[in-house]
């Protein structure tokens, strides 16, 4: 629906330049959604794929395990869309004290991001709601290490920001002033919290997304809380009871068409192409993530029966491998400490994981500290499409 602007426009500076920036209306839209049969049957698969997705703990015999590397595959993608060049292996190595391949700035930031989210989970388990003082708590996670610590961390923006264009009055998008930013998320979190009226939880997270990258309330880091405040209000309404629904990768890809639909909200008021894309997202990414999940599930059997030919060595060999089920990535002393088991045995069962079974493979090329990967997993972890 073509509703017009979705706010209005005040002057203000930027850089020393005038500029027009844009303050956007309160929630919900004004006229009302048309959820048509359409967008309804969209809807309808969406929470379908979600439910599967809630469901994931009973295809995998430790959820847990799933949940550790699964998380940080979020954490690598959403921080690639902001233009950082860490991979999962480079986390992982990062995470263990090895030396990842990329700038120390690139992985820390991604660090961070697997810490807010986890602090953002643990909040919504304790009963706080999507407010305030949890966004500003994770703000401050994801923010303070990296380049990110000098970009005030947990504090909303003071200065006027424009995205794309190398100058405010000619760019693609200004959001609200610093001054507008205290009424402008109030309005959103009343609207997130239920007031005046309650909204679905899944219209409520795609208008909320919306809404948070229009407001741009702080100075770095909107697009990684926006894409967390996602899955946090879906917790919270208890449509997820895990952090598992990501939608970095779908964002990523079809990333030309995500920025256009932000925009044609903004310009058109047509937030129903906004929800027909995002339901799409959402069960495209719960969907794949079920299907990681019988893979690796699928793999750690296939693999836990080949251990059988290793003879003496298979009980031995078994722990060392649901020790890299659970971090795929993981250097000799870690594996002896995770498995129990003494240093010569953990080596004893590596090279035959490696050289009998070809399940796994050393990746320094060094004879002291050596690190190892499960790589048949790390290959399933880094699939971007269904």
């Amino acid at each position: 629906m073509n509703r017009g602007t979705t706010g209005h426009t005040v002057p203000s500076i930027a850089g020393g330049v005038p500029c027009q920036a844009f303050v956007p209306a309160p929630l919900p839209p004004c006229p009302p959604l048309e959820v048509d049969n359409k967008l309804q049957g969209r809807i309808n698969q969406a929470m379908l794929a979600l439910g599967r997705l809630d469901a994931i703990s009973t295809l995998l015999p430790d959820a847990s395990l799933f949940l550790y590397s699964y998380v940080r595959k979020e954490a690598v993608m959403s921080s690639q869309i902001e233009g950082t060049q860490s991979s999962l292996s480079d986390l992982m190595l990062y995470e263990m004290e090895g030396q990842p391949g990329v700038p120390m700035d690139d992985v820390q930031e991604v660090s961070c991001y697997v810490n807010a989210l986890n602090l953002g989970f643990e909040r919504i388990r304790a009963g706080h709601p999507v407010a305030h003082r949890l966004i500003m708590e994770v703000h401050e996670a994801l923010m303070t290490s990296g380049r990110g610590i000098s970009r005030g961390p947990g504090q909303f923006r003071q200065n006027q920001v424009w995205l794309g264009g190398h100058r405010p009055d000619e760019a693609v998008f200004v959001p609200p002033p610093a001054t507008h930013i205290a009424d402008c998320w109030s309005q959103l979190e009343r609207f997130i919290n239920d007031q005046p009226e309650a909204t679905d939880p899944l219209i409520k997270a795609a208008l909320a997304h919306v809404q948070f990258e229009t407001i741009h309330p702080f100075l770095d880091g909107n697009g990684r809380l926006g894409r967390l405040l996602i899955v946090l209000i879906l917790a919270e309404a208890k449509v997820l009871h895990e952090p598992l629904l990501y939608l970095s990768v779908f964002f990523k890809k079809h990333r030309q068409t995500y920025y256009e639909r932000l925009q044609q909200v903004r310009e058109t008021g047509d937030w129903e192409a906004w929800l027909l894309f995002f339901v799409d997202a959402v069960a495209d990414t719960a969907t794949h993530a079920v299907t990681m999940a019988q893979q690796l599930n699928q793999l750690r059997a296939y693999d836990r029966e080949r251990l059988a030919e290793l003879g003496r060595l298979a009980a031995s060999a078994q722990q060392v491998l649901d020790a890299l089920f659970e971090t795929p990535i993981a250097s000799v002393n870690k594996l002896v400490a995770r498995s129990g088991l003494t240093h010569a045995t953990v080596n004893k069962a590596l090279a035959a994981l490696e050289q009998r079974c070809g399940i796994v493979s050393e990746i320094t090329g060094q004879k002291r500290n050596r690190v190892y990967a499960y790589s048949a997993y790390i290959q399933i972890l880094n699939q971007e499409s269904p």
